[in-house]
């Protein structure tokens, strides 16, 4: 590799998709100096990845961009349920689920909810966001290579479009290069699982009288299980714009090539039960459904993320919001690290937290497909319907890792989603007033360690702020009451230590990623040496 190096930044990111870019948005956020390489020459132009679930959301909103992916995606808003049916003519069709969040209980639980915005329309509003905090992003260059040393990664990188070939020397380098890694297999990482479960080409096509058969069932997809012509139809604009998912199989030796415009408009047509539908082919692109995870999520200073370190079936659009929460969990990692208020052992927690959670979610995901009967995926008959949706996407928690105090034999995935502050669970949503203004607990968790306690927390507050200013840790410490000296009021009537499952004197410790660190549900002696001793634990110091 050639010894002169052109660029040297903290951590470079190989992969411009939904992971790599925002991971390029959360160190940003963080204040850290990233450079983002993507060989294709812009981000994706193909409908796909649209469901963005509460958590994910929680994130883009703390990262102040919530608002900007919402107007994105405004045409698919009426949006809700997905309908099977044979065909969407005949009067046979059923929702196997028609909201998203009926009754609209999840209001109490998240200042956010889930969103329909496609990667196609994602994409561009994390980078430009990523690039208005200063990222470094640069489409049309390739990784050719990287070496690794004890005191970085060494990278030799090409523009596809000029051939010019420069060496970037970083400290850490993010892997978000897709299902066929090829980071992941330079550093002869395998991987575990099902395996491949079916296989689709998603088409795009333009038929201007589908909107009118479809009425006014708004859905986020509609299973067509005509057995002659079976598939997945998507809006995208809800009036021209369509997508189908046909079954493909290579498996039986069927070509890619198979698939001519006019197969697939016979096909599209056939499914949705209108012999004569104008369709317009506007593009075609194969797609792989499987179920694994990575063996190791890490080699020395190079770390996986989305679908380099696991891939998961698209039911339910856990693998792009996995891949999601991924980065933001090493990002404030990365960043504790680079900055010297995090140990070097921090770094490991990110696998022991995030590849329990993939291989659980994995599983959840390949269950939620065989559960809905999704397009070409042939599965033993007999699976029931999957309850804990929502335990997936926001309850998800870690027994091991980066938090002192939790149950290590607990579970990843509750069977049914629990808020109550406990160590090593995100931590509970609850609205508050400062000076007037409402806002999250959520969205005090971002740039530093923090701490939650009542009005009877004067001494938590005080000797956190010891134990911090002693290690060097950045801590925001906060007194929720009705007082005059505290720094933050919970809404009338709610009650602060009921939500984080302490008592009047206690304390909580929460991560910059949102998840509770430690907790101390009553009063203790020395609250110094008490906060002193968890972040040394939680940091690795």
């Amino acid at each position: 590799m050639n010894p002169k190096v052109d660029d040297r930044v903290p951590v470079l990111i190989v992969g411009g998709s939904l992971v790599g870019l925002s991971a390029a948005l959360f160190l940003g956020r963080l204040g850290v100096r990233h450079l983002l390489v993507e060989k294709h020459a812009d981000t994706s132009h193909h409908p796909r990845g649209r469901g963005n679930n509460v958590r994910t959301m929680e994130l883009y909103r703390v990262a102040g961009i919530e608002a900007a992916i919402r107007e994105a995606a405004s045409v698919l808003a009426p949006n809700h349920g997905i309908l099977q049916a044979p065909s969407l003519t005949g009067e046979e069709q059923e929702w196997l689920f028609r909201e998203i969040d009926p009754g609209g209980r999840l209001a109490r639980f998240s200042p956010s909810s889930w969103c329909l915005c496609s990667q196609n329309d994602l994409e561009p509003v994390l980078r430009r966001a990523a690039r208005e905090l200063g990222a470094d992003i640069r489409f049309g260059t390739e990784l050719l290579s990287f070496e690794q040393d004890p005191e970085g990664v060494t990278a030799l990188l090409r523009s596809r479009e000029t051939g010019e070939e420069r060496v970037v020397r970083a400290q850490y380098l993010i892997a978000a290069d897709g299902p066929r890694s090829p980071a992941r297999t330079e550093l002869g990482i395998g991987q575990t699982g099902k395996g491949e479960l079916f296989h689709n080409v998603s088409i795009t096509f333009r038929a201007k009288r589908l909107a009118e058969v479809v009425g006014d069932r708004h859905f986020i997809a509609c299973y067509l299980t005509n057995p002659q012509a079976d598939g997945a139809l998507l809006p995208v604009d809800n009036r021209e714009e369509w997508v189908f998912h046909a079954p493909w199989h290579p498996e039986h030796g069927e070509p890619l090539e198979a698939f001519s415009d006019e197969r697939c408009a016979r096909h599209i047509r056939a499914a949705v039960g209108m012999p004569e539908l104008d369709v317009e082919v506007t593009g075609k692109a194969p797609w792989h459904a499987a179920e694994r995870v990575a063996e190791r999520y890490s080699g020395g200073r190079v770390f996986l993320a989305g679908d380099s370190a696991h891939e998961m079936s698209p039911t339910g659009a856990f693998g792009s919001n996995t891949g999601i929460q991924d980065a933001h969990n090493l990002a404030w990692k990365l960043a504790a690290v680079l900055c010297g208020w995090g140990g070097p052992g921090l770094l490991a927690t990110y696998e022991q937290e995030r590849r329990p959670v993939a291989q659980v979610t994995g599983e959840r995901a390949s269950a939620r497909s065989a559960e809905h009967s999704h397009p070409g995926y042939a599965v033993v008959p007999g699976v029931g319907r999957q309850a804990g949706v929502l335990a997936v996407a926001l309850g998800y928690r870690y027994p091991r890792g980066a938090v002192a105090g939790a149950d290590p034999a607990g579970p990843v995935v509750p069977e049914a989603f629990e808020s109550a502050g406990e160590p090593g669970s995100r931590a509970p949503h609850q609205w508050l007033l400062r000076a007037g203004v409402r806002l999250s607990t959520l969205d005090l968790y971002e740039q530093t360690m923090v701490l939650l306690t009542g009005s009877e927390g004067a001494a938590w507050q005080e000797g956190a702020r010891r134990a911090a200013d002693r290690l060097a840790v950045p801590l925001d410490a906060y007194r929720i009451g009705d007082g005059a000296e505290d720094d933050l009021a919970p809404e009338p009537g709610a009650d602060f230590a009921a939500v984080h499952g302490i008592q009047p004197g206690g304390a909580l410790l929460v991560r910059p990623d949102g998840f509770v660190a430690w907790r101390s549900e009553g009063p203790v002696e020395d609250p110094a040496e008490t906060v002193g001793r968890a972040l040394r634990e939680v940091l690795s110091l």
